[in-house]
């Protein structure tokens, strides 16, 4: 899912496959043609034994002599998954009613009334407004109840994300009457008209004391490019003398933004990526010379969750030694998959390349012939490289060099050029049952909805973050609303992870008030990724 849809290259070169495709489903297409109503000898008849003619004939079968009455079109697309999932970890079936539900984060909007909520205790509160949107435009803020879509109630233990998504999602241009309880007065109707809604990729972009910018970015959407040219350019404006990019839980998406993004970065000429299979000649991707962060001195930071055109993105700018790559070795995700939509408006996400780094390193890590592909990361965990780059396993075969002839390897994902191991002196499984319950979140949002007027004098998340403490009543007042979603206190732990435990209170605060500028301000202060990249930068490195 890596290509931005590129519809007529995409015929071209996988014809074949989904000819081959078809094939091995005929029953896609509805066909009994032939059909002699035979028993099982034919299914073996040497003349139709073929693998489409195969599966045809055992779907005729089950269809006309199956004890029970079945879903064909369900079993048709159980047999689909299961096929293409034989062939490698990233080739997968997408039926019609999840095909625009995986399409919307990459697509960049939906239609709305552009709001970010969430569900406390049973009630539905507007966590932010989406600029530009709807509500905005009509007054609906931070902290408002909603109560009731129409004629659908929108309170109590039934509510759940998946019926706001249905109630307050709908074509542009419809009406949806919301009911809006503020500050705990008398309920009143807002009539909302839905309209596009932008999913933004950029997760947030500021600007240090040190003129340090950095920009953090969840995903490789078609406005990706957009996002990220505008908030450098901002940025810029501000005063940036460095930038770093954060592609850290970063799953990939859109080859076109990552290549985008590298455009900006590299120099006239140079090699961003290139793909290659055995039925998709060669490709390659050079920099346009356009780019308008070329000469800015530059960190990107990865982890184990950055993927795909994240991979992309720290591949060329680590083989170009154009820039600093920080934190702890990618996932490891280098195939290329087109996406073909078929006839019934479901679509198959098929591999057909690899990726490759300008110095030729595949970026994809081994699969099948009996390795745990999906247990890989717990693997690396139990074997200690997320703590000690000793631990880490480099294929000395698969050596590689750069630009300026640096020795870096393939065999599966980017390995950083600073490590900085993940920290885990200060965690607890009281820390973890915090966060996975619930109560940081929850207790985050009843501080600040008890509090937003005095927060708000603080008037920016900088002062906040340099002025404001979580005191140890506020310790105490989450205690209580932990054992309330079932976690029990845990002394040790909760002495032990105190400081990461408030740090991540503060921060829940801070984003309920400001969103999540407001909740990156507070959680870099503490990110030693974050940190030792800002050092390298300043001592010139690389």
């Amino acid at each position: 899912m890596n290509t931005g849809h590129e519809r007529s290259r995409t015929r071209a070169v996988l014809l074949p496959l989904l000819l081959g495709v078809a094939l091995a489903a005929g029953f896609l297409l509805g066909a009994r043609l032939g059909g002699t109503g035979e028993g099982g000898p034919a299914l073996f008849d040497a003349r139709r034994n073929n693998p489409g003619t195969k599966l045809q004939r055992v779907l005729d079968l089950v269809e006309q002599q199956y004890v029970d009455t079945v879903q064909e079109g369900k079993l048709v697309d159980d047999v689909l998954q299961y096929m293409l999932q034989q062939l490698d970890p990233h080739s997968y079936y997408i039926s019609a009613e999840e095909l625009s539900a995986a399409e919307e984060p990459l697509e960049g909007s939906f239609m709305g009334i552009g709001v970010e909520f969430s569900i406390q205790r049973d009630t539905i509160v507007v966590v932010a407004t989406i600029d530009g949107g709807p509500s905005a435009a009509l007054g609906i803020r931070a902290g408002d109840r909603l109560v009731h879509a129409d004629t659908v109630s929108l309170v109590g233990v039934g509510v759940t994300n998946e019926l706001v998504m249905k109630t307050l999602r709908g074509p542009a241009g419809t009406k949806v009457t919301v009911g809006v309880v503020r500050n705990g007065q008398k309920p009143f109707d807002v009539t909302i008209t839905r309209g596009p809604i932008p999913i933004n990729s950029l997760a947030v972009a500021l600007l240090d004391d040190d003129s340090t910018g950095y920009v953090k970015l969840s995903r490789f959407a078609r406005t990706t490019y957009d996002e990220f040219l505008k908030a450098t350019a901002d940025l810029k404006a501000q005063g940036m003398k460095r930038l770093v990019l954060d592609l850290r839980g970063n799953g990939g998406g859109y080859l076109n933004a990552a290549i985008g993004i590298c455009e900006e970065l590299l120099p006239s000429g140079s090699e961003i990526v290139y793909t290659q299979g055995r039925s998709s000649p060669r490709q390659d991707f050079k920099a346009d010379g356009n780019g308008t962060l070329v000469d800015m001195p530059l960190a990107v930071l990865i982890d184990e969750s950055s993927a795909s055109a994240s991979e992309i993105v720290a591949g060329a700018v680590q083989d170009n030694d154009r820039g600093i790559i920080v934190g702890r070795r990618s996932f490891g995700k280098g195939l290329v998959q087109e996406q073909i939509n078929l006839r019934d408006n479901s679509a198959v996400r098929l591999t057909t390349a690899r990726y490759y780094t300008p110095s030729g390193r595949c970026i994809q890590r081994p699969y099948g012939h009996g390795i745990a592909y999906d247990d890989d990361l717990e693997a690396r965990y139990l074997h200690g490289e997320m703590v000690n780059v000793d631990s880490i396993r480099l294929d000395s075969s698969e050596a590689y060099t750069t630009l300026k002839g640096r020795t870096v390897y393939g065999g599966g994902g980017i390995m950083p050029d600073l490590f900085v191991p993940a920290d885990t002196t200060d965690n607890s499984t009281y820390l973890s049952e915090l966060f996975f319950s619930g109560s940081i979140n929850r207790y985050a949002f009843d501080v600040a909805d008890a509090q937003r007027s005095s927060l708000a004098r603080y008037g920016s998340p900088e002062r906040f973050n340099a002025e404001y403490r979580i005191t140890p009543a506020q310790m105490e007042g989450l205690a209580v609303v932990a054992r309330e979603l079932g976690v029990a206190y845990d002394p040790a732990g909760a002495k032990l992870s105190a400081e990461l435990i408030a740090i991540r209170l503060k921060a829940g605060i801070a984003r309920n008030i400001w969103g999540d500028g407001g909740f990156y301000r507070v959680l870099l202060g503490s990110d030693r990724i974050y940190g030792s990249s800002k050092e390298a930068l300043h001592n010139g490195m690389p």
